[in-house]
């Protein structure tokens, strides 16, 4: 019966092919061997050769959608290491000659006879893994060519014989196994390394990237209250010394617990509008800044100011209390800054520098909410 989900010949592969020598090479070998079926044999320097043939490198990339030109040529050279196909360029660069070799090799401890349509193969028994086994020189050069150091490999063996000695498991090619474990425990040893490397303290100069801003934004929040909001959270884990290696991660984490706890205070209208003539803030605008001890007259004195920038620049917010509360404590915090170097500097001229530098620092601090670093 047809069926829409089945639009094409599905593959069909050999599950004892496939613990043999690989699922991925399994795969590869069943549509080099679709390819040798349907394809006269070619003489090849005056030998006929019954399991050579030749193919377009593009026409492997059809038959194979699934996999990217990089992968089909890695399975390609597994293959060859294998030594259960040769692979030689043809007559042009998008050309291939492949001979598949059913013969049993002397050379190989390991070789297959090609599954194919009308007979059945028989693979090579499976037994335990050796105590003194080793990876002979081909799979060591097969994982050298993922770039793995040698060194790297060889420490690996005597952990992977224990492994498999003590499950008393039966393989049949300890090779491929120990290649693929290579291969994951490299993965592995990548990730550990690159997460230790971009681990690092917050510097002065940490701005946020553009794919975490266009995260905050997309989310609708507002591009000023993010701005304002960096110089905080950088001084925050500054004076913490923490290493960490996804600062992006936190600061989005941060924002969204600081625009939902605003968003919440004011219940303001999405609607973006210009700011309106005669604005003021809200009563709740004021207590947030009391709580921060921020003085409510200095506030107020600032509304002038503040009214005639927005109304110049005729931009539309969604909460000018918002837009105005960040503004207070970012102005609040620079004039307190200002204020610590000058009591600092006469603390030191007066030798009375730790009471005072003891105050300003918890002065500084109570201006800020921080329960979001909790």
């Amino acid at each position: 019966m047809n069926s829409s989900l089945i639009p094409e010949r599905p593959l069909l592969i050999s599950p004892t092919l496939a613990a043999t020598i690989g699922l991925e090479e399994a795969i590869m070998l069943q549509v080099l061997a679709d390819f040798l079926a349907h394809r006269s044999p070619e003489i090849v320097s005056e030998n006929l050769e019954p399991n050579m043939f030749r193919v377009a490198v593009n026409e492997i990339q059809s038959a194979l959608p699934f996999w990217s030109p990089h992968d089909i040529k890695r399975v390609r050279n597994s293959l060859e290491v294998l030594g259960i196909v040769v692979i030689t360029d043809g007559r042009n660069e998008n050309e291939l000659v492949i001979t598949i070799n059913e013969a049993k090799s002397e050379s190989k401890t390991t070789f297959l006879r090609v599954p194919r349509t009308d007979k059945k193969s028989s693979p090579s028994s499976a037994s335990m893994i050796p105590a003194n086994w080793a990876p002979d020189g081909n799979w060591i050069g097969l994982c050298k060519q993922h770039s793995i150091p040698e060194d790297f490999i060889h420490k690996l063996v005597p952990e992977f014989i224990n492994y498999w000695r003590d499950r008393g498991q039966s393989r049949f090619s300890w090779g491929n196994a120990f290649y693929k474990h290579v291969i994951r425990e490299w993965r592995e040893e990548q990730t550990r390394r690159g997460a230790h490397e971009l681990a690092s303290t917050m510097s002065a100069e940490w701005r946020p990237s553009l794919d975490a801003l266009g995260i905050l934004e997309n989310s609708g929040i507002s591009s000023s209250f993010i701005e304002d909001a960096v110089p905080e959270f950088v001084l925050y884990w500054r004076e913490r010394g923490v290493t960490h290696g996804a600062w992006n991660t936190k600061f989005i984490e941060h924002i969204r617990r600081q625009w939902s706890k605003f968003s919440a205070s004011f219940g303001f209208d999405d609607t973006p509008k210009p700011i309106p003539e005669g604005w003021q803030p809200s009563r709740d605008c004021y207590e947030i800044l009391a709580l921060a001890e921020i003085d409510e007259n200095y506030a107020r004195s600032r509304i002038p100011e503040f009214l005639m920038y927005w109304k110049d620049s005729q931009q539309v917010k969604s909460s000018w209390n918002t837009v105005f509360l960040q503004y207070i404590k970012q102005n609040w915090a620079k004039q307190l800054k200002q204020f610590a170097s000058s009591e600092i500097s006469y603390a030191e001229n007066q030798s009375i520098a730790g009471s005072s530098q003891q105050r300003i620092k918890e002065r500084f601090q109570q201006i800020s909410d921080r329960s979001w670093a909790e």
